[in-house]
């Protein structure tokens, strides 16, 4: 299917018996697989992967899969690539707002773990009031009948 004057994929579907989807995808794996042409991802220059991560960077996520597409590459080769670029720039990727909201959910977290302990004390005191009334009753100093003759 991937030669000149080969039968459609509909053909090899109906001459198989597999679902023309199942023959489709097995097409575009057979693409991936084979060199198509020269401009395959693993020979292009760091000038080439560069373009390409700088344009990435400015898609949304819901545009990344057909820039992709439309490059030829995997979202694989371009975390890669990220990787290569910024080795070859000397600089590790830092991100300082990604920075700051660490910082920011580790204050968080400590401060849920000082309000679940508080919470767990307070749960306990309450048992142990609840298990005091049930062994010696309402034990209140001001209600006792017989002290106030």
């Amino acid at each position: 299917m991937l030669l000149p004057n080969a039968p459609s994929a509909s053909a090899v579907s109906r001459e198989v018996g597999v679902p023309l989807v199942t023959v489709l995808r097995w097409r575009e794996r057979a693409r991936t697989l084979t060199p198509m042409s020269s401009d395959e991802p693993k020979h292009w220059s760091l000038e080439e992967k560069l373009r390409v991560v700088v344009e990435a960077a400015k898609h949304s996520d819901k545009e990344m899969g057909s820039f992709l597409r439309r490059e030829g590459l995997h979202e694989e080769q371009l975390v890669e690539w990220r990787e290569a670029v910024a080795g070859a720039l000397g600089s590790p990727r830092r991100n300082p707002r990604s920075t700051a909201e660490a910082k920011r959910i580790r204050e968080l977290e400590k401060e849920l773990r000082r309000k679940d302990k508080a919470l767990a004390e307070t749960a306990a005191l309450l048992v142990l009031a609840k298990k005091v009334e049930a062994l010696w009753g309402d034990v209140d100093d001001d209600t006792d009948g017989k002290s106030a003759k």
